[in-house]
């Protein structure tokens, strides 16, 4: 990747993006980030070539060839109420897939909470995720990893996807990460301008109309070795997807592992 060129389309005076730094090899992106996050400003972006200890939620992992994806993390201080913060990971979401589908031809679809689907031979498959961290008391360490050229043969597991297999029509990094980047400063200028409020700046609205999960009947796995099987009717005020059991009951979950259902349940 051309990191001066990076710089040059991204790093501009009273722009979010303050600095941008593109490494050979790093562990996690992340990890890399938040240690370095005291002496950072805001808009700081670390990109690698390659990640070898790349990390998804619940502690998973997230393998790829090098040069194969966008493997990149980035830093947000947001001036605005922490009780709001739970949107980052979904802002990102949205943004990621507005970005990217403008800049590579493809549809995208937001599996809630923080994975990036698209569609091959019919079929939706995860292309991209998501991972927060909060850093000290003002700072959020936002990663974000797409499997852009990867083959059928290079994928970690069968029912993940890519860019390439996606038929996307551009898979040139560079202008995929621009587009990327700048359709995330954009959202999160609006939602930074409208105090974090999901609903005044269309948050809440654009992630549900780009849901794939909702309308759907979902196994949400819950901490404690909990979980609940309902169908998944909206994305509340704070994030949460709501399911409804059988029953007739709201359960809003925040926090979770979501599965897909087939129509016979399993």
């Amino acid at each position: 990747m051309n990191a001066a060129g990076l710089r040059r389309a991204l790093v501009r005076p009273g722009g979010l993006w303050t600095s941008l730094d593109v490494v050979e090899r790093v562990g996690s992106t992340n990890s890399d980030l938040v240690a370095r996050a005291a002496e950072l400003g805001e808009g700081a972006v670390l990109v690698a070539e390659e990640q070898t200890s790349g990390r998804g939620r619940l502690d998973r992992s997230w393998t790829a060839p090098p040069r194969s994806g966008l493997f990149l993390s980035v830093l947000l201080k947001p001036d605005v109420p922490v009780d709001r913060w739970g949107w980052l990971p979904l802002l990102t979401g949205v943004a990621a897939a507005t970005g990217l589908a403008r800049a590579a031809g493809a549809d995208f679809a937001l599996k809630w909470p923080n994975d990036l689907m698209v569609r091959v031979g019919g079929e939706e498959r995860k292309a991209g995720g998501i991972l927060a961290e909060r850093v000290g008391s003002d700072g959020v360490v936002i990663g974000i990893g797409v499997n852009v050229t990867l083959r059928e043969d290079e994928l970690p597991v069968p029912q993940a996807g890519s860019l390439a297999l996606a038929n996307a029509v551009s898979t040139d990094r560079d202008p995929l990460l621009r587009a990327l980047l700048r359709s995330l400063e954009d959202w999160y200028g609006v939602w930074r301008a409208a105090n974090g409020d999901a609903h005044a700046s269309r948050l809440q609205e654009t992630y549900a109309a780009g849901c794939s999960t909702l309308g759907l009947t979902v196994r949400a796995e819950l901490p404690g070795d909990r979980s609940l099987i309902g169908e998944a009717v909206a994305i509340d005020g704070d994030g949460r997807l709501v399911v409804t059991t059988p029953d007739g009951k709201d359960h809003p979950i925040g926090a979770g592992d979501i599965v897909h259902l087939r129509p016979n349940g399993r």
